[in-house]
């Protein structure tokens, strides 16, 4: 008999789900009442304009960057430097790994070389049908791979590569957004407080889900970082709030998303947004998609320049356990609403 590799989502989920069912309720969120409008195109920026001998060109390009942080918190970017060859290693070795038996994916981590915990699935918090999320996913701190270790494989090997351009990019971009923030932003913020090897890849696979129409892929949220790099292949399923609308993203073939998360939000004063997104199931085709997350030194103090300050001072240690908490307690996270100080909530 072959090994199962899928997480035992039905069985897990079968309490909530016929509690739903039993009280005839629609258990979503008010965000789920949101228009759903047709699949859209994020601003797209060519990345190659940055380089270009004309410094208008080079302006006029971080100005795009910095109006899509602004407006949407969400862009695609295209000529990032990535080779498709990364990409198609690392969605290689990714469907290598998902294909692993259930209990090797959830016991055994050494047998990967990531840290204990890094294999996740579903929502094991979930209070209600609104929180459950039907997918799987390995959360990899990027010291478990670039640390120095005598038992490298292809999985460690791409993801190195992949997190390293990924990293170098994050870094262009975060400081083109602190460098239109003004000349009171310290331009070495970043270099000094976000390095290699404290930030993280997740490597996501949403299966086909028979209650589709029912359950979130990914439930909506904000992401807790600074920027997120995200490739996604073309099943599409990733969706955006603007406008109190939930937009679908057209998938675009070798372009990357970024997306503007919480600590850019607070630091920013509010300029640039961390939007709410998720990710729908399908019922029938699987979904993959990797993502590198900028993340800041646990005792890094995010604080403002600009007063007065929408968010009091906090370190991300701080962030993280608050979220930790809250997801525990609640089964969702609050995020940054916990942090807004009087001004922000007036």
């Amino acid at each position: 008999m072959e090994p199962i590799s899928e997480p035992p989502f039905e069985e897990a989920y079968k309490i909530l789900l016929n509690k739903a069912k039993t009280n005839n309720c629609n258990d979503f969120d008010d965000d789920d009442e949101f228009i759903v409008i047709e699949k859209c195109e994020l601003p797209l920026i060519d990345l190659s304009h940055l380089e270009d001998k004309d410094e208008m060109v080079r302006e006029e390009c971080k100005c795009e960057i910095a109006r899509a942080s602004q407006e949407w918190g969400f862009f695609q970017v295209v000529k990032h430097g990535i080779p498709n060859d990364i990409f198609n290693r690392l969605r290689c070795e990714q469907e290598k790994m998902f294909k692993l038996p259930f209990d090797k994916k959830t016991k055994e981590d050494k047998f990967l070389q990531f840290s204990s915990g890094s294999y996740r699935w579903g929502t094991p918090s979930a209070t209600c049908v609104k929180q459950l999320c039907w997918s799987e996913a390995f959360h990899i701190p990027l010291v478990d791979v670039l640390e120095p270790n005598n038992e490298s494989n292809a999985l460690r090997s791409t993801i190195e590569q992949f997190a390293t351009i990924a990293s170098n990019l994050a870094q262009t971009l975060a400081d083109i957004l602190a460098q239109k923030m003004g000349h009171d932003y310290d331009s070495t913020f970043f270099k000094e407080n976000c390095l290699p090897n404290t930030s993280y890849i997740r490597l996501n696979r949403y299966p086909p889900c028979p209650i589709a129409s029912e359950i979130h892929g990914l439930m909506p949220h904000t992401d807790s970082d600074f920027i997120t790099i995200l490739y996604q292949d073309q099943v599409g399923g990733l969706q955006l709030v603007k406008d109190k609308k939930w937009i679908a993203v057209k998938p675009n073939p070798g372009s990357l998303i970024i997306n503007i998360g919480d600590l850019f939000q607070a630091w920013s004063n509010g300029v640039y947004k961390s939007v709410k997104h998720r990710v729908v199931t399908n019922p029938k085709v699987e979904r993959f998609s990797m993502a590198y997350f900028l993340c800041p030194l646990n005792d890094t103090v995010i604080e403002s320049c600009e007063k007065p300050s929408l968010y009091k001072k906090f370190s991300f240690r701080e962030y993280r356990q608050q979220v930790g908490e809250d997801v525990q307690k609640l089964g969702s996270k609050i995020g940054l609403t916990r942090f807004l100080t009087h001004e922000g909530t007036t």
